[in-house]
């Protein structure tokens, strides 16, 4: 192989080791900022350069042949130690800078890390921001995101995670609705009650309460349940029922107007994780812009949500 085609097959190899991890033509080609006919063919040239297939195609996605795997094996800690060693260079600079992806649970971000964003923003001009909004785990080393929100109880042992803040779980209903139903004295009155919740694995809903030494368990039922708290919330403002919810899904608008709080004397356990994380893949070098943005969100969301809850 001359020189010319040595030269070419590095990044030959790097598009490569993209598609396995992306999955497919069209994702691979939206990682790399090229056309899905340009990703195409470039592995054509590189099996016609390998002298043997090394993609399997399919209708829906792409898999690697034995040779291709094993190409992608051998060069991929080759590819990640050029990627480190070049962002260390480029961290060099005296200000975060560069794309940060992140991705974050729907409703934290729409309610709680969107609205933070142009002060960030503003404060760091050289960094750009692409965020994803799902509540789906996404694996971060595979899918290219440099930070991930949790709200966890329990964070990956394999990742770095800092802790941003402390969050509560709360049960919340409007007047309209407590003046149409009562308002629940204890939480063996919730039996009798349209309680709106989030769908868990266990085939019967249940919420545990605590107060002092003493813990009780109720099954609960109502007309609504979603995976989502933001849907909740706004049922329960609509007077469907009784809504357990995190406390970040309770704006100070809807604190002061709408909602109200149910059983503030019993504290909710096991309801939503208590506390919101910054994980990100372990590496030995952090850039700049993932540390900036984490201490970031630790200063904006030092108080937590819970502040004016009880006295609504």
């Amino acid at each position: 192989m001359n020189e010319q085609k040595i030269n070419e097959l590095w990044s030959h190899l790097h598009w490569l080791t993209v598609l396995a991890q992306q999955g497919s033509y069209t994702a691979a080609a939206a990682r790399l900022g090229v056309s899905k006919a340009a990703m195409s063919q470039r592995m054509a040239d590189l099996e016609q350069m390998a002298g043997v297939p090394l993609v399997r195609r399919t209708t829906r996605s792409v898999r690697l042949t034995e040779a291709g795997q094993r190409l992608v094996d051998d060069t991929r800690a080759s590819f990640e130690q050029i990627a480190q060693s070049f962002a260390q260079v480029r961290d060099l600079a005296d200000a975060p800078h560069g794309l940060l992806r992140v991705t974050a649970p729907v409703a934290f971000a729409r309610q709680q890390l969107v609205p933070r964003l142009a002060d960030f923003l503003r404060e760091y001009p050289d960094v750009r921001l692409e965020l994803e909004l799902s509540d789906r785990l996404s694996s971060l080393a595979t899918e290219g995101f440099d930070l991930a929100i949790r709200h966890t109880a329990a964070p990956p042992d394999t990742h770095v995670a800092w802790t941003l803040c402390a969050t509560r779980s709360v049960l919340v209903a409007s007047r309209g609705y407590l003046r149409k139903r009562g308002t629940p004295l204890r939480p063996e009155d919730l039996r009798d009650h349209s309680c709106l919740h989030y769908p868990r694995a266990q085939d019967t809903p249940a919420w545990t309460f605590a107060q002092g030494d003493e813990r009780v368990t109720v099954p609960v039922s109502g007309v609504l349940s979603a995976n989502n708290s933001e849907a909740l919330r706004d049922a329960a403002v609509t007077g469907l029922g009784i809504a357990l919810l995190p406390d970040f899904s309770l704006p100070a608008s809807l604190r002061a107007s709408k909602l109200v709080p149910v059983l503030p004397d019993w504290q909710l356990v096991g309801g939503y994780a208590d506390q919101l994380y910054a994980i990100r893949p372990y590496t030995a070098h952090v850039p700049r812009a993932v540390t900036a943005f984490v201490n970031y969100l630790r200063q904006a969301l030092a108080q937590g949500f819970a502040q004016g809850l009880d006295e609504v």
